[in-house]
């Protein structure tokens, strides 16, 4: 039996068996937005001091494994905290694909304490949801289950509270199918069909939670739109009369609400993990040395360190900088490749992806504005939230065509909807079931318009 030896233990593998599978097996994070399929590069190891891709490296004999460093991706929450705490107290959770913020909260003032933000660690098993569900299929949701809870129980013992407290929480439907220990395989395939939708409400315990008490959840519209979107709702004001708000979350499945007091019309877009760079020849999430901003004058990092990189604000920029000069509209890059930093570049097949994503979401806003028969000038506000939206340069995502250009003075953007909505949930203000009695999910599918605005939309 071959020995896998790392700088702190020894682990024991089957001939033949995939490195990635064996460092899963043991709780040994490696980023693998790709899902195993080899495409992304982003599991590289060193293997007796060679780079090796883990998903496609095979153990035959016993080898020298250096994992990288963990990189904690950097999220804002956009929460004021008080720092003064009160005798009654909750905790409300977002359990982002991405990442997981969790807000400790005072209920005799309605003010959050303190917050933390963490990695999802099921970034391990893929970037985006569906990698997850195949994983579910293949294998069992109950390890995504697992480390997801151990995570959030060391979030939870983080803020140092001594007495069991509630924890609300959102996310979108897949996550909380994992989140409660269900198998999200329905939501897969066709019909699309999830186990639950409404809230849920059990004892932390039950799920393996520690100093939890009292566990609900916030329900869910659809599939693809899920609890984060509800909370998102609950904590947006309502339009002027006649006038419509609309809230866009940003991240590998794009979601988007056009709303009213009296109704929701809202749907899901397969962005991919463009945003989050899972797809992307130099992308990384948004950690320390990611460029997060880019312009001619130079550019901005996580940290403030050297690059290492690109995260998705970072990607939106040096398109907008590109566009012109370097990048068509078209989107064709006389250059396969550009530099933008050392040893940091852009490629055509970037572009690509970027153009993939950014005609999904404008396609989507355009469809749900004709299905409703109403134009950008019934819009009276855009909220842009989503991890993604903290650092978003809202002029450059215009110009490269992900949001419409009608609407650009009117977007605002929210740092995390889902866990300020989730909060103010946990402190008294629901409005969700008047969200889902008026809620409609159009399946962009099932729209005639929408395949067409899609291509027309790759240009730039």
């Amino acid at each position: 039996m071959p020995e896998i030896i790392l700088k702190n233990e020894i682990l024991h593998a089957e001939k033949g068996e995939r490195l990635s599978d064996i460092l899963i097996k043991n709780g040994i994070f490696v980023d693998h937005p790709c899902a195993g399929k080899g495409i992304c590069k982003k599991c590289t190891v060193l293997v007796d001091g060679k780079p090796e891709l883990s998903c496609q490296y095979t153990v035959t004999a016993d080898i020298e494994v250096t994992i990288p460093e963990k990189a904690e991706i950097f999220s804002e929450t956009g929460i004021t905290t008080a720092k003064s705490e009160m005798g009654n107290m909750c905790f409300a959770l977002d359990i982002g694909t991405t990442t997981l913020a969790l807000a400790l909260i005072s209920l005799d003032n309605n003010e959050v304490i303190n917050t933390v933000t963490r990695t999802n660690p099921q970034k391990m098993y893929g970037a985006d949801v569906i990698s997850r569900i195949e994983y579910c299929r293949k294998s069992s949701h109950t390890e995504l289950h697992r480390i997801l809870i151990d995570e959030i129980n060391s979030m939870i013992a983080s803020l140092g509270c001594e007495k069991e407290l509630p924890l609300f929480v959102s996310g979108n439907t897949t996550m909380l199918h994992l989140f409660w220990n269900v198998d999200p395989s329905g939501i897969g395939v066709a019909p699309y069909t999830p186990v639950f939708l409404e809230k849920q409400t059990f004892e932390g315990v039950e799920i393996g939670l520690k100093g939890v008490g009292r566990v609900e959840s916030l329900p869910c519209i659809s599939a693809f739109v899920g609890a984060d979107i509800v909370a998102g709702l609950n904590c947006i004001e309502y339009p002027e009369k006649g006038k419509y708000n609309m809230l866009i979350d940003l991240g590998t499945n794009a979601e988007i609400a056009l709303f009213t007091e009296s109704e929701v019309v809202c749907t899901s877009a397969a962005a991919g993990p463009c945003f989050e760079g899972a797809n992307i020849s130099c992308g990384m999430s948004a950690s320390d040395g990611a460029i997060y901003a880019y312009s001619k004058s130079g550019y901005k990092t996580v940290g403030n360190v050297v690059p290492k990189g690109i995260c998705g604000t970072g990607l939106v920029d040096v398109i907008a900088e590109l566009l012109g000069c370097e990048i068509d509209e078209t989107g064709y890059m006389e250059n396969e490749e550009i530099e933008i930093a050392d040893g940091v570049s852009i490629s055509q097949a970037d572009v690509r992806q970027y153009q993939l994503a950014k005609s999904a979401v404008y396609s989507a806003i355009e469809t749900l504005l004709k299905y409703k028969k109403i134009t950008h000038n019934d819009v009276e506000k855009v909220c842009v939230s989503g991890g993604f939206s903290a650092k978003i340069n809202i002029q450059n995502a215009v110009k490269t065509g992900l949001i419409p250009k009608d609407l650009e003075n009117k977007c605002k953007a929210i740092n995390n909807s889902s866990l300020l909505g989730t909060v103010g949930y946990a402190c008294g203000t629901d409005k969700t079931a008047s969200i889902l009695k008026n809620s409609e999910y159009v399946d962009l599918s099932s729209i005639n318009d929408f395949s067409q605005l899609f291509i027309e939309n790759m240009m730039f």
